[in-house]
């Protein structure tokens, strides 16, 4: 798993920190799957493409587990619903951060590790790469509160590989748009979705081993060839 950025000891006590690190259920190596994430912004296929991510997956005989984030478990789930319900009252930056990592951390704990320390694999629809984005690039979170946050809640632990569909953010809108009901994260303005864009693109450069970036706006066709490659690839 990969090594987990440093937090700002300035806000929070290093060895606060390390603490967490030490309490968190680690994944046993000799046993693990493989956890496995697919991000993006608005409109660009995720709930489509996941399905034919889960298919390649299941066709190789792996023992496969499907979550999404925020949600995942009952407890985890009502937080979903209370984090995308638009609503009248401003949620703060800060609620709204500590909402994410509260659903995160019982979907964490208790599906998420038990699954890969049993040897099966994990498709996530989105995990902490969104809260990067959606928090930190489009509410402008400082990354030092979404990393002390990481640390506190995953240890060490850090997905394998993280696919993100990629799509111009005119287009990803439009698209959304015909889905019908916007929630609240999709009521946001376009300039918060470029932010979300860059702030996804920019993980993607500095670990390109663990990143998969793929042109959503191609045809299904062509899409999901080159998922079909990511995915053998990653299988091995």
């Amino acid at each position: 798993m990969a090594t987990p950025p440093k937090v700002n000891q300035s806000t929070f006590d290093q060895s606060t920190i390390n603490q967490s690190k030490s309490d968190r259920s680690q994944i046993n190596s000799s046993k693990a799957g493989q956890f496995i994430v697919l991000e993006g912004t608005e409109g660009v296929g995720k709930t489509t493409n996941l399905k034919f991510i889960e298919d390649i997956i299941r066709d190789q005989n792996l023992d496969l587990i499907v979550t999404r984030e925020p949600g995942g478990t009952p407890l985890a789930e009502e937080l979903r619903e209370m984090l995308l319900a638009p609503r009248n009252e401003k949620v703060v930056e800060n609620a709204e951060l500590l909402l994410m990592f509260a659903a995160r951390a019982q979907h964490f704990d208790s599906k998420i590790i038990p699954a890969l320390n049993s040897g099966k694999w994990v498709l996530c629809d989105r995990f902490t790469d969104a809260t990067y984005a959606y928090q930190g690039g489009g509410r402008g979170v400082d990354k030092s509160k979404i990393e002390l946050l990481e640390n506190l809640v995953q240890g060490r632990v850090r997905p394998d590989h993280i696919i993100i569909l990629d799509v111009d953010v005119e287009i990803g809108l439009k698209r959304a748009g015909q889905r019908g009901d916007l929630d609240r994260f999709e009521q946001e303005n376009r300039s918060f979705f470029e932010n979300v864009r860059e702030a996804y693109l920019e993980r993607a450069t500095k670990e390109p081993h663990r990143y998969h970036l793929i042109n959503a706006a191609q045809p299904l066709k062509q899409v999901q060839a080159e998922l079909l490659e990511t995915i053998k690839s990653i299988i091995g």
